[in-house]
């Protein structure tokens, strides 16, 4: 893959991804690709029950060990569907080279139908990102002050009464 100036090696483990398409930037504006089930059948999720890791039939080396890449959901699947990532966000270290998983999970209520993932379907996306690794200084008190200071959740709400 490249864009973005940098290039990343993608090593292909499962030979369907040259069937369903490799990893491409859908739009010119988009900022992910999309990764697929690599299953072999159907799979149902159950609403609520514990995520399921799915293999992308992908490796990456990046090379540069300041990049990064986020396993994210598909904007759709996680609105309308309720397909999203079991642990959030997916972080994969530059250093990582092995086979990039999907950990999907149903967030439905309980009394819903489950997700049916089919072989070859669409089901997050990879994003890659820079990474930042500042020396950590331990001090007794900042440096300088905010306006802010240690407001915690809300401190920066409405205005209004609580």
């Amino acid at each position: 893959m490249q864009h973005g100036g940098f290039a990343v090696e993608l090593k292909i483990i499962d030979p369907r991804i040259r069937e369903w398409g490799l990893p491409t930037y859908q739009t010119t504006g988009a900022a992910a690709v999309d990764l697929y089930a690599c299953i072999d059948a159907e799979l149902a999720l159950e609403p609520q029950a514990a995520a399921v890791l799915i293999p992308s039939g992908l490796a990456l080396h990046m090379q540069d060990m300041q990049c990064a890449a986020l396993v994210l959901p598909r904007s759709g699947l996680g609105h309308k569907k309720g397909l999203v990532m079991g642990n959030g966000v997916g972080l994969i270290d530059a250093d990582y080279t092995g086979q990039v998983f999907i950990s999907a999970w149903n967030r439905n209520p309980a009394d819903n139908a489950p997700i049916v993932i089919q072989p070859g379907e669409r089901i997050a996306q990879l994003m890659f990102v820079p990474i930042l690794r500042p020396v950590l200084e331990v001090v007794e008190d900042f440096s300088q002050q905010t306006d802010r200071g240690a407001g915690g959740f809300g401190s920066t709400g409405s205005g209004g009464a609580a």
